[in-house]
């Protein structure tokens, strides 16, 4: 989740009161929220010693969707409601004095489809900010960007001091050579080709080069004077920079993603009009987009919706919310500021934390039920302990892998019909989800050989292959591997593994020829090829005549080949079986078999 650093004596001074860490560590459980830290005892113990300190801080863990809580004004206002000290903001939209005329208008044009197609914008109109308002500001643009514009890749903002510019904007797309200004804390102009090159040693503006390095065009926004405000999603420009002095802000906001970009428009508009002369009055923006429709931004008018009394408990809502068509329905207005309102069951939360969770009534469920765990995690946990105790260490590498971990380095082709693979990885660690265990396994041998030999580590873990009988179109299988690794190869070592879990899990050796057994398990030895993942391979076999045996495993020493290519410099063995096939002697009571 989030964190927010809130400056504690401005907070208390917002809700009107003060309160000691405890009293408002229980407030914000009771909101929804957390309180993570509080800085004053640090403070106090820095300025006792004759350091520096800055004034106290709260660091407040906040919901990830809940946006308009990213910043003290934000948090300030929905704690003031919650303690029933005020009443919920009515935002406004303020047109200008001569009307709908007058609006600040934005032509876009139809090169921008190629790069970030959708624009919003808003204007504060007397704005007065203090030093920290202005920090506050500046700071809930950065938590946008991190949060959900996702590093300025869905949606970017731009701020700009409306003196300095003249209206009517355009927002356009030019060749990166045709683009040319003074961009922010710089002192001369620069092509928007230099300043790909400028900015990518760049510690905070490197990282969001990318989104438009490769595109024909890039976005640029000009005013009626051809001066630019701002290269989105990179840099604004030096001309139009807002201060502390500044009075009028024009917001304008560029992206891929048109419901998050009105999103991000109400939540910085709105959390930011309380400073305006007027508070909560925002005015309006004319967007005219190339085919000619145009549109105001930001659009807060409430989102309508329903719920009903019998699901949100009728005592904890005021009557006259109750529609007089349907005594049952609620008629629920959702702010601007509550994208994340997105059901009913939103709204039973909301009512139910302002009714106050410690004040709802206990009551038993109706239905008694006794809890279990799936028979797979029985059948693991049954594994993972036996292992540990004979000394083997248990690892948890990570169920993503590259492709060639996954196929080239264990000398196994991919015959494209049974790895599940990552549509666009970040990066080249990450592109298949693994169908074998054995890559993580022989990753942590290599990262762990400055350790003493013998090497015994072991997983019980999901592998995931393409199914194309299920809905999404893929499965989950338990599987359980070991790996040894020591001087020797030591293939009797996972030999006596693979039956010691047998074992435990009930399952007799038998010869392979034993029709009469009625259930069991058997080793067969076959030729490896010669390039392949094990070396010495033998098949463990579930069953009891040949009719019904089912290869559960693998176990043998790997080749010299996949060694090599983990950088692993000793000989190992290695032994994988899945545990699907022992769902079907569990008991019942342990069995819950996904259809």
């Amino acid at each position: 989740m989030p964190t927010v650093s809130v400056d504690k004596e401005d907070l208390w001074e917002r809700l009107g009161q003060k309160f000691t860490s405890e009293e408002f560590d229980k407030l914000c459980f009771e909101f929804g929220i957390e309180l993570d830290e509080d800085t004053t005892e640090e403070v106090e113990a820095a300025i006792k010693n004759g350091l520096p300190a800055e004034r106290p801080q709260l660091k407040i863990e906040i919901p990830a969707n809940r946006y308009d809580l990213l910043c003290i004004e934000g948090i300030a206002r929905a704690l003031r409601v919650f303690l029933g000290k005020s009443k919920a903001p009515e935002y406004k939209l303020v047109y200008p004095p001569g009307g709908e005329k007058d609006l600040i208008e934005v032509k876009i044009a139809p090169e921008t489809a190629q790069v970030r197609p959708f624009f919003g914008a808003a204007v504060l109109r007397n704005v007065k900010f203090t030093q920290r308002s202005y920090d506050s500001f500046i700071d809930l643009q950065d938590k946008l960007h991190q949060n959900i514009c996702r590093k300025r890749q869905f949606v970017a903002i731009g701020t700009h001091d409306l003196d300095t510019i003249s209206a009517p904007f355009r927002y356009e797309a030019k060749p990166p050579k045709d683009i040319k200004f003074v961009p922010l804390n710089k002192d001369q102009a620069y092509t928007a080709e230099q300043l790909m090159t400028i900015y990518e040693s760049d510690r905070h503006l490197g990282k969001y080069l990318p989104i438009v390095r490769d595109s024909p065009v890039y976005p640029i926004i000009y005013d009626t004077q051809d001066r630019v405000l701002s290269f989105p999603p990179i840099i604004n420009s030096e001309h139009s920079k807002i201060t502390l002095n500044t009075r009028n802000i024009f917001i304008d906001l560029t992206a891929t993603d048109l419901t998050k970009l009105n999103i991000v428009t109400n939540i910085i508009a709105t959390m930011f009009s309380e400073y305006c002369e007027e508070p909560f009055t925002i005015e309006p923006v004319r967007i005219v987009y190339p085919d000619g429709k145009a549109v105001l931004s930001p659009d807060l008018s409430p989102r309508a919706t329903t719920a009903h009394a019998s699901y949100v408990n009728s005592s904890h809502v005021a009557p006259d919310a109750l529609s007089p068509a349907d005594p049952d329905a609620l008629a629920v207005a959702v702010p601007p500021t509550r994208p994340d309102i997105l059901h009913e069951c939103d709204i039973m939360e909301d009512a139910a934390i302002a009714y106050g969770f410690n004040r709802l009534p206990d009551i038993f469920p109706a239905t008694s039920t006794v809890a279990q765990p799936l028979a797979v995690s029985k059948l693991s946990d049954i594994i993972r302990h036996e292992w540990a105790y004979a000394g083997w260490v248990e690892v948890l590498p990570l169920i993503l892998c590259s492709h060639e971990e996954n196929f080239a380095w264990l000398n196994t082709p991919d015959d494209g019909r049974t790895a599940v693979k990552i549509a666009n990885p970040k990066t080249l660690e990450f592109q298949v989800v693994r169908t074998t265990l054995l890559p993580g396994l022989l990753k942590t041998v290599r990262e762990n050989r400055s350790h003493a030999l013998p090497l015994r580590i072991f997983e019980a873990a999901d592998v995931v292959v393409k199914d194309a009988a299920r809905e999404r179109q893929a499965r989950n299988v338990r599987h359980a591997a070991a790996l040894w690794c020591n001087k020797s190869a030591g293939f009797e070592v996972v030999h006596g593994l693979l039956d010691r879990a047998m074992a435990m899990l009930e399952v007799p050796r038998v010869a392979r020829a034993d029709a009469a057994a009625e259930t069991g398990y058997y080793i067969r030895e076959r030729e490896a090829p010669r390039t392949g993942t094990l070396q010495k391979v033998k098949d463990a076999v579930l069953g009891g005549s040949e009719s019904r045996d089912v290869e559960i495993g693998r176990l043998g020493v790997l080749h010299p080949s996949v060694l090599e290519k983990f950088e692993i410099g000793y000989p190992c063995s290695a032994v994988e079986f899945s545990l699907e096939p022992f769902k079907a002697k569990m008991p019942t009571m342990w069995t819950n078999d996904d259809v």
